[in-house]
């Protein structure tokens, strides 16, 4: 029968913390003659075996098969994590690696996110995933507008989310530098912060009013803005390095492997998960503590990285239910807090226009 719930002696927790560190650093089960000999815990061998096998039946070690080693069970994990886990000191070797990886300032968060992803996966060589939550609520909180020529010009959205979006607009009717200002002015008067469904009739009217001869474009420009904002919803999630749950014997079983590939490439649980989560903290999702059935035998760990209060991305690692928890954990933060720097300086360059797309205006009639 577990007793998870009744309190460690010192000795107890000093062995526990022992036996999963050792665990997390060589993967093998823990024996009583190991932590003498490489941890000095100044108890006897006998003494050891009598309290790891007491830390077994109270539910914090297994015993894999009939060896004298043990292993953490998921309790075990989830105590380290919350009670004996000591706070890792990034070295400056590890603190110059992330500034340099770090330091391609680029301006739309799904890059920074990107970015953030294949730096972690390269500090911890685990698997690691950027994720930007869903949100059906999103709206257009600015536009730009940049003028290519007489007839095409930029179509800059950044939402609320701070996912920007870039398309190309071509309209017949020749427009200067002024015409293209005032639809930036127009967009942004009648539509910036408006929900979908605040955009009404009577919107579009002072819409089109406020575009003048541009008038023609209110239903190109609408139709945009849809796509937009709709486009925002589910979530959105990148993989970084997940070849790397190869270099683990916990994945050599590859039903179980292509199973836990298949629940990255549908993105939908772990966006959902990262979603539901506590928002200003660092998360530790342990084993089946999580509803996603295929990671059971693996551990999540991730930091959301806010603005002005919101939840806007997550940076995140996959591995091993013996992951090296202190160092996945410091390494998070100092990331996102990079990010976190990024978005709160305020940028001096010009958004750099990103995938185009043709919408073209009618003739007024």
């Amino acid at each position: 029968m577990q007793e998870v719930n009744k309190p460690l002696s010192q000795r107890q927790k000093q062995i526990l913390k022992a036996v999963i560190e050792s665990h997390i650093a060589n993967g093998e089960p823990v024996g009583s003659k190991y932590l003498v000999e490489n941890k000095q815990i100044a108890s006897s061998s006998a003494t050891i075996r009598n309290e790891m096998a007491e830390l077994e039946r109270r539910g914090y070690l297994e015993q894999p098969h009939t060896s004298a080693g043990r292993i953490p069970s998921e309790a075990g994990y989830r105590f380290y994590v919350d009670t004996l886990l000591e706070e890792y000191a990034m070295t400056t070797r590890e603190i110059q690696e992330i500034n340099e990886m770090m330091k391609a300032k680029v301006g739309e968060l799904d890059q920074n996110l990107s970015m953030a992803s294949k730096v972690t996966s390269a500090m911890t060589h685990y698997t690691a995933i950027s994720v930007k939550p869903g949100d059906r609520q999103a709206v257009v909180k600015r536009f730009q507008t940049v003028r290519l020529d007489n007839h095409r010009f930029i179509l800059v959205m950044i939402s609320s989310t701070e996912a920007v979006q870039s398309k190309t607009i071509s309209v017949q009717d020749e427009l200067d530098e002024q015409s293209v200002a005032q639809i930036a002015e127009a967009l942004n008067a009648c539509i910036a912060g408006k929900r979908e469904d605040e955009i009404t009739a009577p919107v579009l009217v002072e819409l089109g009013d406020r575009l003048g001869t541009n008038t023609s474009l209110v239903m190109p420009l609408l139709k945009l803005v849809h796509a937009f904002m709709n486009g925002d919803d589910s979530g959105k999630m990148n993989v970084t390095g997940m070849d790397r749950l190869l270099d683990y014997p916990e994945y050599s079983d590859m039903q179980e492997l292509r199973q836990l590939i298949g629940t990255l490439e549908d993105k939908n649980d772990i966006v959902k998960l990262i979603s539901e989560a506590e928002k200003d903290q660092s998360n530790v999702v342990i084993g089946s503590e999580s509803d996603v059935k295929v990671m059971e035998n693996s551990s999540l760990v991730f930091r959301p990285i806010q603005k002005d209060g919101k939840t806007i991305g997550a940076i995140g690692v996959i591995g091993p239910l013996r992951m090296d928890y202190a160092r996945v954990l410091a390494l998070l933060d100092t990331v996102t807090g990079h990010i976190t720097n990024m978005l709160e300086e305020p940028s001096s360059a010009k958004l750099i226009p990103g995938e185009t797309e043709q919408a073209q205006s009618k003739e007024n009639s």
